[in-house]
């Protein structure tokens, strides 16, 4: 028995990819085992190559696996990109309808063809095929049929109860048939009982609009991007049920206004975009600044410059995000790692860009975005709003012609701010500079005033978990420093390299900016070396690292920017020779 394995499927987008892996892990899921999902997809509505890749532990996973045990091929193309995954005495599942073959060079790998389109057309239609291959995938695991009727109950159960019935006939049958291949070699991949406990199955996107809802976000503009649009399509079912609405913009920059337009009206928004809809953003990031009105903006990072590989993983809007608005804005950047931040952290970047009154741009990556997790019950007794300086009683009666001061020069930098229609809170809202009623002022005296002012709020910013710590003590042979989805793979490399005898922290930077640069200080001071994991080829976490603490000599960096996420043996060894070329043994 085993502990866990990695599980793929893969085929032509369009014909059930993605509801194979959906229907296969959401059953293991209720189980009580832990996932973590990743799809690999083409940047088109049909056709070309894609596969889902599922890890399943009876332990808390957090990153695809290095290999892969079970590849399930829908065409021969699935074995060819993906065989070179397969450990030894991996098994391949392939239809038997295209013929299916190993390369030569795939000498440790076991291919059994099954008719999965024969037997789908015996039940009544090849669509069925994907349900016969769940059913093989169970065999192997020795997971019993039954436990996936709920979930084909919940998917086909309008069609009726005879298209059930077909589907998990689809699922008995797949599984009978390997059952007879395998015979005694179905042993070695028999899966440990999982806790049975319940947890969620969820991608960030998910966690990210639900998150929303939860800390009082009723107003969604957004033109739909990969790998964004989850967010935007979750919100359009969910927020009319609380009184809210999403509209679909002609474009990013009409999304942007809107969405600072509903927030100075008193209205908690959001837009999500991915790198080329957020450049699209800059010059309305810069109003939200200057205006100092509250706007949460979500970036889901892919592969760039310019449509790039709107389908891949890529960690590359650091530097854009943190310095991208012309001219100097507060600013506030964040960066969840995992489903469950995603969650809070939304509700957070609300209560922060009240607080402060600025833009929060909250940064994830495709593969947080899309990636499924397993998730805990989340915990909305953790729910707090937090709304800042927004006056909600009576104000002070004006004198005669007098205008509001809602740009007021105050101690923290934080003016007190009013909506529209409060009497006694008239006032200009103007993009050019401007004195503290809003009427334009050109006065250096009052630009030094109002330029200091905004830049200052956001020096005492409190945030609960500017980073996320996973050390020992202080003092390290490495410190592993990253954000977003590479958590995982460095959590895991800790675990290898710690091993090998060599004392290992990680630091995992949740708010990018303002850098915490002084909670993170002690265990760099405390490395002898310093690697930095992240998708881009220019090192810019390690850049923005050396900017803000120096340490240049330490700092090294560990990149990857071909569209595909880490794999933790990749970490764990260009760390591991990082560490021997430095002197180390």
């Amino acid at each position: 028995m085993v502990q866990q394995l990695s599980w793929k499927v893969g085929g032509q987008q369009g014909e059930g990819i993605e509801s194979t892996g959906e229907i296969f892990s959401t059953a293991l899921n209720r189980l009580g085992y832990y996932l973590y999902g990743y799809r690999h997809f083409s940047s088109r509505i049909k056709g070309g190559h894609t596969n889902n890749k599922i890890r399943v532990s009876t332990t808390q996973v957090r990153s695809v696996s290095d290999d892969l045990d079970i590849l399930v091929a829908f065409d021969q193309e699935t074995i060819d990109v993906n065989v070179h995954e397969l450990r030894v005495g991996g098994v391949v599942i392939a239809d038997a309808k295209f013929n299916p073959s190993l390369p030569e060079t795939c000498t440790t790998a076991t291919l059994y063809a099954v008719p999965f389109t024969e037997i789908a057309m015996e039940l009544g239609t090849s669509l069925m095929k994907n349900m016969v291959a769940v059913g093989a995938s169970s065999a192997v695991l020795h997971i019993d049929t039954e436990v996936f009727e709920e979930v084909v109950l919940e998917i086909f159960g309008k069609k009726g109860q005879k298209v059930v019935q077909k589907n998990m006939e689809a699922i008995k049958k797949g599984a009978d048939y390997i059952r007879e291949q395998l015979g005694e070699q179905l042993e070695t991949m028999k899966l440990d009982p999982a806790d049975g406990k319940k947890r969620m199955f969820m991608i960030g996107n998910d966690a990210i609009a639900l998150g929303a809802l939860a800390g009082g976000a009723r107003f969604m503009p957004a033109y739909p991007i990969t790998p964004a649009s989850e967010i935007m399509e979750y919100l359009i079912k969910k927020l009319p049920q609380f009184g809210g609405t999403v509209i679909q913009t002609e474009d990013e920059i009409a999304a942007c206004t809107m969405a600072i337009g509903a927030n100075y009206a008193g209205v908690r928004a959001l837009t999500a975009s991915a790198g080329p809809g957020l450049s699209l953003m800059m010059e309305s990031i810069g109003l939200a600044g200057i205006t100092e009105q509250p706007v949460v903006i979500i970036d889901t990072q892919r592969g760039g410059p310019s449509t790039g590989l709107p389908t891949k993983q890529e960690q590359s809007d650091l530097m854009a995000m943190i310095y991208g608005t012309h001219g100097e804005i507060p600013k506030i950047v964040m960066a969840p790692s995992t489903v469950e931040e995603a969650f809070y952290d939304t509700i957070e970047a609300f209560n922060l860009a009240e607080e402060y009154q600025c833009p929060v741009i909250m940064l994830t990556d495709l593969q947080l975005s899309l990636g499924k997790q397993s998730v805990e019950p989340l915990d909305y007794n953790r729910v707090e709003i937090r709304r800042g300086k927004l006056q909600q009683g009576e104000l002070e009666e004006l004198e005669e012609k007098q205008y509001y001061k809602r740009y007021r020069v105050t101690e923290d930098g934080v003016s007190p701010r009013v909506i529209p229609g409060m009497k006694h809170g008239i006032h200009h809202v103007t993009g050019v500079e401007h004195d503290e009623t809003g009427k334009p002022s050109e006065s250096p005296v009052n630009r030094d005033d109002q330029m200091n002012k905004r830049l200052r709020k956001t020096k005492g910013i409190r945030f609960n978990t500017p980073i996320h710590v996973h050390s020992h003590e202080k003092e390290s042979d490495i410190l592993f420093v990253g954000f977003n989805s590479t958590r995982g793979v460095i959590e895991e490399a800790m675990e290898r390299l710690e091993q090998d005898g060599i004392k290992v922290n990680h630091a995992h930077i949740r708010l990018i900016h303002p850098f915490p640069a002084d909670e993170l200080l002690p265990y760099v001071q405390g490395a002898k070396k310093v690697v930095v994991v992240e998708n881009n080829a220019t090192g810019q976490l390690a850049n923005i690292l050396k900017m803000n603490i120096a340490s240049h000599d330490k700092i090294q960096s560990v990149l990857k920017y071909d569209g595909n996420p880490f794999l933790p043996q990749e970490v764990y060894a260009k760390s591991k020779e990082m560490f021997v070329l430095n002197g180390n043994v």
